[in-house]
């Protein structure tokens, strides 16, 4: 397959793995200390670049949540897309952020297309690489079904060779407030180590 530049910038930055680590010292009222699993997985490989995500606490590290799927392609008028997915079963693959040999196993069946959840990608040319800013088209709402309830979502990030800010939050369906996530502002990590390596 044919892959622009920017894609590949794109998923090698957003691969790897991350923590907020000063954050958190300096706002620790506001901001839990967290640890962000980005891995390339072998999905859709015939026009995007896959990843699955996962986080945790840095105290409870052992008990990993909020399981997705992102997929990076390049869309029809030349512009980034990051399209989500979300697990029919997360519990099958909690731990994969840290233990990658889970995700030898998933495949396209084992996960559901988020069909709102979509952000568009724009890139800003830097001394040495991109910034990339992902935002949610005007008038979209993201939502999935998760125990029995309808969950809203708000997603965004912007994202450098060393670091990945995240604007994720919970949206309050009723009157539209954000309650939970990067309410105060976004969440502000520093790349500790890079999963990306592309095959030739």
């Amino acid at each position: 397959m044919i892959i622009s530049p920017e894609l590949l910038s794109l998923g090698s930055y957003l691969a790897g793995e991350f923590d907020n680590r000063e954050q958190a010292i300096a706002e620790p009222a506001w901001y839990v200390h967290l640890r962000l699993w980005q891995r390339p997985i072998n999905l859709f490989p015939e026009d995007s670049l896959t990843l699955f995500a996962e986080q945790a606490s840095v105290v409870q590290i052992n008990q990993p949540y909020r399981q997705r799927i992102m997929r990076l392609r390049d869309y029809q008028d030349g512009s980034l897309q990051v399209q989500y997915y979300m697990l029919k079963n997360p519990d099958d693959w909690r731990g994969a952020g840290q233990n990658p040999g889970i995700l030898n196993y998933l495949t396209a069946e084992a996960i559901e297309l988020l069909p709102g959840c979509v952000l568009q990608v724009s890139s800003h040319t830097l001394d040495h690489g991109y910034k990339f800013t992902a935002t949610q088209p005007t008038n979209t709402q993201c939502c999935f079904q998760y125990a029995g309830q309808t969950i809203q979502v708000a997603l965004g990030f912007i994202v450098t060779p060393q670091e990945l800010f995240t604007y994720d939050k919970g949206i309050d369906r009723e009157t539209g407030k954000a309650t939970w996530g990067a309410i105060l502002g976004p969440y502000r990590y520093s790349k500790r180590e890079n999963y990306f390596a592309r095959a030739n």
